[in-house]
C-alpha cells in the first residue's frame, strides 16, 4: 500500500508539474497582453460600478418605457449615423466593394428609411460593416500594443485608444454647436447603446475583468483581421 501510495502521489506530482508547464505561455501572454492590469483592474471596478448605479438603471428604464419598435427605430437611426465612421474607414482601407456597399446604405436608409428609422439597406442585401479607425490602423500593419481599461469608454488598447480621436470627424456630434441639442443626442445613443448590450450579460461567467478583456481582444483580432483568423486552441 504504501509504494501504490507513493507512485500515486509521483503521478499527481507529474501531472500537476505538467499543467504548471503547459500554463506558463497562456500567463506570459496574459503579461505581454495585460502587463498594466492592476492599473486597468482599479479602472474597470470604477467603471463597474458606474455601470451598475447609473447606465445599467437608465438602460432598464428606457427599455421599460420604449415601445419595441421605437427602440428598434431609434437603433437603427443612431446605426445610419454610424455608417458614415464605417465608409470613410473603408475607404481609407482601400475596400471600395464595402465602401460602396456603405454609401448605398446611408441613401437607401436614409430616404427610404426616413433618416435610418427603418433598416431598409439590411433588407435589400445590404449587411452593415464595422470599422474604425483602430481598425484602419491595425489593418496596415499597426500593432494594438497593450491591453488598456480606459475611465468611461471601457476595453481598449494602446492602438485604439488613438484611433477613438479621428474617428470623432466622421460623428455628427463634433459639428452641433448647439449644446443641449448636442448632449441629448449623446446621452441618447450612449443610454440605446447600453440598453442592446442587456441581454449579452447573461454570458459572462467567472472573472468578468478577465471574460470581458478575452473577448474584447479576440473580437478586434476577429475585425481587423475581417474574420481570417487562426484558431490557436
Amino acid at each position: 500500500m504504501r509504494v501504490k501510495g507513493s507512485a500515486l502521489l509521483h503521478r499527481f506530482a507529474g501531472t500537476c508539474l505538467a499543467a504548471g508547464l503547459a500554463m506558463v505561455p497562456a500567463l506570459g501572454l496574459a503579461a505581454e497582453e495585460d502587463p498594466w492590469e492592476g492599473v486597468n483592474r482599479a479602472i474597470f471596478r470604477f467603471n463597474d460600478t458606474l455601470d451598475t448605479y447609473t447606465l445599467k438603471p437608465l438602460a432598464k428604464g428606457y427599455q421599460a418605457v420604449t415601445p419595441q419598435f421605437l427602440e428598434d427605430g431609434i437603433h437603427n437611426m443612431f446605426s445610419n449615423v454610424g455608417d458614415v465612421t464605417n465608409l470613410v474607414n473603408n475607404v481609407l482601407q482601400a475596400k471600395p466593394a464595402d465602401a460602396g456597399k456603405d454609401t448605398a446604405r446611408i441613401i437607401f436608409n436614409t430616404t427610404f428609411g426616413l433618416l435610418g428609422f427603418f433598416d431598409v439597406g439590411t433588407r435589400m442585401g445590404l449587411q452593415r460593416s464595422d470599422e474604425d479607425f483602430g481598425q484602419t490602423l491595425g489593418y496596415w500593419g499597426v500593432p494594438s500594443g497593450p491591453y488598456v481599461m480606459l475611465p468611461f469608454f471601457g476595453p481598449s488598447t494602446v492602438r485604439d485608444t488613438v484611433g477613438k480621436y479621428p474617428d470623432t470627424y466622421a460623428r455628427p456630434y463634433r459639428y452641433i454647436d448647439h449644446v443641449p441639442t448636442r448632449n441629448t443626442l449623446l446621452g441618447v445613443d450612449i443610454v440605446d447603446t447600453r440598453a442592446s448590450l442587456l441581454s449579452a450579460e447573461k454570458l459572462i461567467n467567472g472573472d468578468k475583468y478577465l471574460f470581458l478583456r478575452n473577448a474584447y481582444l479576440q473580437n478586434r483580432e476577429f475585425k481587423v483581421k475581417d474574420g481570417q483568423v487562426e484558431d490557436d486552441f
